[in-house]
């Protein structure tokens, strides 16, 4: 008896797409690499989507998308600069972890394509709402202004990012403890005495 292969849809195939990216890195990877990992033949991707890099354009909004998301949030919207900074990095970290392939492709992308240069002007204006928010923060006495704040910014950011480099779901490590201790040598270090 022969084993009915799941149907696939645009979501689910973009799923497969941004782990086999992830994997073997955008430009490493093929058409033919992402059929083979859904199981499935390229013409039938071609159904759903018009390229690879049609599958990176969608992959790309949903991390970004994931990203701003959190800036909607209320605590990101209310309190101190301080309340709203923490709030934000911890809840960064825990997209990130909650996203790891997308973001995996977002943080690692290069390339001159529209789609890619698009993709990095819109992690830009995020990475200046948060230098934005550190510099009030500096303003309101709870960070240090000695700091640089839009070097901070990349730091931390820089930091959270490079979880997507190493951390995976058979980790010793807790999402929960990673997440605390992301947060603490953010804050250990920026905040004013």
């Amino acid at each position: 008896m022969i084993e009915s292969r799941k149907p696939y849809d645009i979501d689910s195939l973009t799923d497969v797409a941004l782990r086999v990216f992830a994997d073997r890195g955008y430009e490493g990877a093929s058409m033919d690499d992402v059929a083979r990992a859904a199981g499935i033949t390229k013409a039938s991707i071609y159904h759903h989507v018009s390229g690879k890099e049609a599958l990176l354009e969608r992959g790309l909004s949903r991390a970004l998308d994931a990203l701003f998301a959190v800036l909607d949030l209320p605590d990101a919207r209310t309190g101190s600069a301080l309340e709203r900074l923490r709030f934000i990095v911890r809840n960064v970290s825990e997209t990130t972890l909650d996203r790891l392939p997308e973001l995996s492709v977002l943080f690692r992308v290069r390339g001159s394509s529209k789609i890619v240069r698009d993709a990095l002007e819109r992690r830009r204006r995020f990475d200046r709402v948060v230098t934005d928010l550190l510099v009030e923060a500096q303003r309101e006495g709870s960070v240090r202004a000695d700091l640089d704040a839009r070097l901070a910014a990349r730091l931390i950011f820089g930091m959270s990012n490079s979880v997507v480099e190493w951390y995976g779901s058979g980790s010793s490590i807790s999402r929960a403890r990673l997440i605390d201790a992301l947060v603490a040598l953010v804050f250990e270090g920026i905040l004013k005495d």
